[in-house]
């Protein structure tokens, strides 16, 4: 045989290996899903995207401190709870931090799309935040400062009264010589 008749031989048994393939993929069952009419269902555990119960957040902000691409922005004063829906990289991090529980992972994904949009949830049942008067706390130091001056003051009315007997003992002694001289003014 020469190598032309050996060409002419393999592309047979390619047709043939072909051909096989071909006939089971024919009459067996499909390996895709036929989608938009068929949804897919997902494993228990599937991290889809995050859904959130508004009415239940407190908007702590945990969530948003936890996230580590940034995705969830909380504005307590504003009212407002926002997800950038492509920046999430849904690891379910603000899931498991989330004191009420409010915040879920739902099996199913986000829906594709050309713009990235930011989903905003408005928390309506809130009532207004109430601003406390600031009272500052004494420090600890001033504390013992002014203990320290009491206790002077209780002492100064003592210190006080002595000075002042002092003084006047003092204008009595004085008093006295002057008292004298003007006596011996007088008999002379």
């Amino acid at each position: 045989m020469n190598s032309a008749g050996i060409e002419v031989n393999m592309k047979n048994m390619n047709t043939m290996k072909f051909t096989g393939t071909v006939l089971k993929n024919l009459f067996s069952k499909p390996a895709t899903r036929p989608y938009p009419e068929q949804p897919r269902e997902y494993p228990d555990r599937t991290r889809g995207h995050v859904e959130i119960d508004i009415d239940t957040c407190v908007l702590c902000g945990l969530c948003s401190r936890k996230c580590p691409t940034g995705a969830i922005t909380v504005d307590r004063a504003g009212k407002t709870w926002e997800i950038q829906r492509f920046g999430c990289i849904q690891c379910g991090c603000c899931v498991e931090v989330c004191p009420k529980k409010c915040l879920s992972m739902k099996q199913t994904y986000t829906q594709p799309g050309d713009v990235k949009k930011t989903e905003s949830f408005l928390k309506t049942n809130m009532p207004d935040p109430v601003v406390k008067p600031v009272v500052k706390p004494a420090a600890p130091a001033a504390d013992a400062y002014a203990s320290k001056p009491a206790a002077q003051a209780n002492a100064a009315p003592v210190n006080t009264a002595q000075a002042n007997s002092a003084t006047v003992n003092t204008a009595q002694a004085n008093a006295a010589p002057a008292a004298n001289a003007s006596e011996a003014q007088g008999k002379a």
